[in-house]
């Protein structure tokens, strides 16, 4: 006899509490194998495909393309087992039996299904049956199965086409879990939202599944405090919007002032990667007290020195990585730059190796990706890095592990064709180095006015970590070597 088991979606590392499904990759009624991919989502960091950890037929799909789910919010429901082929889950609609839970006796059927999966994404994966299984409730699966009818004559598809999540009734929240027990949150998002509101979670009433509490609920409650006075009471049980409140709404939040901005236009939301660096370039801004310093550099040898090396053969060399090599050598020589202040010790931390981040632009916003010990490779290691994050950047590929933990950052923002800038410094970092493009410009050269490949190189950098003395040392050194690429030989 086939169980239905329910897969929730998965804690996908680095903090993330959420994620918005991009695109479905199975189908109510597909069969699917162990460690499947079956939705692709869209997390703050990275696109990351979800395998399944259970091996059967698609029973339910939870959340539309462009859906916000919490972490440990239900994704999808798998038959697995015994009759699973025959694309019906347990309690067939079609021989008017009613949804059960598995018996004792069923439960190594999960155990033998689970064997063998070794894709495991952060926080879950199969490689081993866990220790504990969580009891299938059979009200649980009733309703989270019927779309208004019986839980006896509910049919897969209806799960799948609007059958909306055991929270909801007709429209009614359910009643409240006892105030005594464990407050059913699972993003921190929620719970700071509520305390900064003053609001106690535990006289709300959850609408997300087995009564979890959503923002949706948390800015429902503040709602209707405002709109009695003020007073922040949990509100009546009663009927919600139709569908969740997104997490990045254009609403204001309760609270703050009316929006200024005038009706009309387009609004976009900031989510996801745009979201993500939004966020973080704020946080700079308020907690970074940084300063800028900058230098034009004469690039004429170190562009000969790069044609020469690739016209010597071998893997092409790119300019990126010769400037990576660059800045981690006058980061050797100036290690305050490779730093992150610990506001609450109130200490700077200097670091004794270069996770070097570079800037790279993709359709889905500006991201960083990282180069792992960037101090330990030379430039043709660098190059090879330097393109395999930039494709997979580009393809939507890129790991949380490879955009974060960076200690300095390389913007080569010449690319777009500009001169200079003032970079943001990339919080918790302390500094970024910002190259403009190289173009032909007059320049004295060997007491004679000549046409030289000049660049501008500036420093954004954290005050707290140096003065303007190593900040300018170290921008210094980078000039030299790009003037004299031979300057580097003192330090290989």
């Amino acid at each position: 006899m086939a169980q239905v088991l329910e897969f929730k979606l998965p804690d996908l590392g680095e903090g993330l509490t959420e994620a918005e499904i991009v695109r479905w990759m199975v189908e109510v009624g597909d069969v699917v194998a162990v460690d499947q991919p079956v939705v692709e989502v869209e997390t703050a960091k990275a696109m990351v495909e979800v395998p399944c950890p259970y091996g059967g037929v698609v029973t339910a799909r939870f959340g539309e393309e462009g859906a916000e789910l919490p972490v440990g919010a239900p994704l999808l429901t798998v038959a697995v087992g015994e009759g699973a082929d025959g694309h019906r889950p347990v309690g067939d609609p079609g021989s008017g039996g009613a949804v059960r839970a598995p018996r004792a006796e069923e439960t190594g059927e999960r155990e033998k299904t689970s064997e063998g999966s070794g894709n495991v994404l952060v926080g879950y994966g199969t490689s081993q049956a866990p220790a504990r299984r969580r009891r299938v409730r059979p009200e649980r699966r009733a309703s989270g199965m019927a779309s208004g009818a019986g839980a006896a004559g509910a049919a897969v598809s209806g799960v799948a086409s609007g059958a909306a999540p055991s929270g909801r009734a007709n429209g009614r929240v359910r009643a409240a879990e006892p105030v005594d027990g464990p407050v059913p949150v699972i993003s921190p998002l929620v719970r700071r939202l509520a305390r900064q509101n003053g609001l106690d979670l535990r006289e709300l009433t959850g609408s997300g599944p087995d009564g979890l509490i959503l923002r949706a609920d948390v800015e429902y409650a503040l709602r209707a405090a405002a709109a009695q006075g003020g007073r922040t009471a949990a509100p009546e049980a009663g009927p919600r919007p139709a569908g969740p409140v997104r997490e990045h709404t254009s609403a204001p939040a309760a609270g703050t002032a009316p929006s200024t901005v005038p009706p009309g236009g387009i609004r976009i939301p900031l989510k996801g990667v745009r979201g993500a660096v939004a966020d973080k370039l704020s946080r700079s801004r308020r907690e970074i007290p940084d300063a800028t310093c900058w230098v034009d550099a004469d690039a004429t040898e170190l562009m000969r020195a790069r044609t020469a090396m690739n016209a010597a053969g071998g893997p092409k060399i790119s300019l990126l990585a010769l400037l990576a090599r660059i800045c981690t050598a006058a980061l050797a020589r100036f290690p305050e730059l490779n730093s992150t202040v610990d506001t609450q010790a109130r200490e700077v931390v200097q670091f004794d190796h270069v996770h070097l981040g570079f800037a790279a632009q993709t359709d889905r916003g500006l991201v960083v990706p990282v180069v792992r010990d960037a101090h330990a490779r030379d430039a043709e290691g660098l190059t090879a890095e330097f393109a395999r994050l930039t494709e997979a950047a580009r393809a939507g590929r890129l790991t949380p592990g490879e955009l974060t933990g960076g200690t300095f950052t390389l913007n080569n923002y010449g690319v777009f064709g500009v001169d200079g800038s003032t970079p943001i410094v990339n919080h918790p970092e302390a500094a970024m180095l910002g190259v403009g493009r190289i173009v032909p410009k007059p320049w004295v050269h060997e007491g004679e006015l000549a046409v030289r490949q000049v660049v501008q190189l500036s420093l954004t950098f954290d005050h707290r970590v140096c003065d303007g003395g190593t900040a300018g040392g170290f921008l210094r050194y980078v000039a030299d070597c790009v003037e004299q690429p031979a300057v580097l030989l003192r330090t290989l």
